[in-house]
């Protein structure tokens, strides 16, 4: 059986950006909500706009690469909230646009630990509680740059083909116990990240915050269960062909596999 449709999220990255809108979204889908970021005068900013639209919100101020820290902040989340039935992780870095032998040691490290080893942390806090109450569902926040090869950014571009690896090792192990995993590509949100990048300079076709906002909320209401385990792109796939994928069965395509020679 499917879990049933969440109540409540936790969002990491939730202080600004394409976390704060999933937060706000989430809420007016009548989520309650807990906000993981380091920035406590943010994070407290956007948990009053979540409020002004109904639903609680917990503020958790926490750095996603310390074990003890997410450890404590997801105790917070389930004992204020009753449990947490979403898990979104969005919080991540990105290192310089340059090719991996320019590229700085310290930064490199920090890039991976903050993209693969944050969400390891979290869904190792998170999902044993999925579990015992039946299930859960876990949403990445991953990329394009993690389907292909690209010369610049090689750490983020690695992040993001290891968090493929995550999301698919719970979805075959944690798929007949109740767990759904989805790997989901904002496309390219206007952030401060983002707009901060030499690639997108002049770019004028971004993605709307909306479309992820859109993808996720359909996801913790099970209405994508059978696409548990596969790669979803906002912007390109509608929320309506999702559903039309979704609604012929459990779905085995769109995995990042090795293919034969081509």
């Amino acid at each position: 059986m499917d879990p049933a449709a969440a109540r409540t999220a936790l969002i990491t990255g939730a202080s600004r950006g394409i976390g704060r809108h999933l937060a706000l979204g989430l809420a007016d889908a009548g989520l309650d909500v807990a906000l993981l970021a380091r920035d406590v005068d943010r994070l407290t900013g956007v948990a009053e706009e979540v409020e002004s639209r109904g639903s609680r919100a917990v503020v958790l101020a926490a750095d996603v690469t310390d074990r003890v820290a997410v450890d404590a902040a997801v105790a917070e989340a389930e004992y204020a909230l009753g449990r947490v039935d979403l898990l979104v992780n969005n919080a991540g870095l990105v290192d310089a646009e340059v090719p991996l032998w320019e590229a700085d040691p310290e930064q490199w490290r920090e890039v991976l630990v903050t993209d693969v080893y944050g969400p390891f942390l979290l869904a190792r806090a998170v999902v044993p509680g999925m579990l015992s109450r039946g299930g859960g569902r876990v949403v990445d926040l991953n990329s394009g740059a993690g389907t292909r090869d690209f010369a610049d950014m090689s750490s983020y571009n690695a992040a993001k083909t290891a968090l493929f690896r995550i999301g698919g090792g719970l979805h075959t192990a944690g798929f007949s116990r109740g767990l759904r995993a989805f790997e989901v590509a904002p496309g390219v949100v206007p952030t401060d990240m983002s707009t901060g990048m030499r690639m997108h300079v002049g770019r004028t076709d971004w993605t709307p915050p909306e479309a992820v906002v859109e993808i996720v909320a359909a996801i913790a209401a099970g209405e994508l269960d059978n696409l548990s385990g596969c790669y979803l792109r906002a912007g390109l796939d509608t929320v309506d062909d999702l559903h039309a994928r979704a609604a012929a069965g459990p779905q085995a395509g769109r995995r990042l596999e090795i293919t034969d020679w081509l």
